[in-house]
């Protein structure tokens, strides 16, 4: 019993964490990638249909393919993501008025960066070819 609760709770939050995702796909402040990392780490603990799925995705399944892998991201991948959660933050920081989530903002902005950054990078396919 305890397993099937398990198992729902694992693919229903799998699926939140997709919906967060697609959202996030055009809504500043809402990371896509996180979240379709957690619903392909939620699948592969409790769906293997849901899993194999995710990861056939054209969209998102090369990511996490990438990622579950080898533990890395492609560097043009993690450039842009840096680039748009900054181009977002900055649009989020000059329409608020309250100076204190200004500072939030901001600060998420350097955490996202951070975490983001030490991700390791993925070599250039001539670079893996030379060696």
């Amino acid at each position: 019993m305890q397993n099937k609760a398990k198992q729902y709770f694992l693919i229903s939050t799998g699926w939140v964490s997709i919906v967060l995702g697609v959202i996030g796909i055009v809504l500043p402040l809402l990371p896509t990638t996180p979240f379709m990392l957690l619903a392909a780490t939620c699948f592969a603990k409790s769906s293997p249909r849901f899993h194999q799925w995710l990861l056939a995705h054209s969209f998102f399944g090369p990511l996490i393919n990438s990622y579950q892998g080898d533990k890395n991201l492609p560097q043009d991948v993690k450039v842009k993501a840096i680039i748009f959660i900054w181009i977002t933050l900055s649009i989020s920081i000059f329409l608020l008025k309250i100076s204190w989530l200004r500072i939030v903002i901001f600060f998420l902005g350097i955490m996202l960066t951070t975490l983001l950054w030490r991700v390791p990078s993925r070599a250039k396919q001539s670079e893996k070819a030379t060696e």
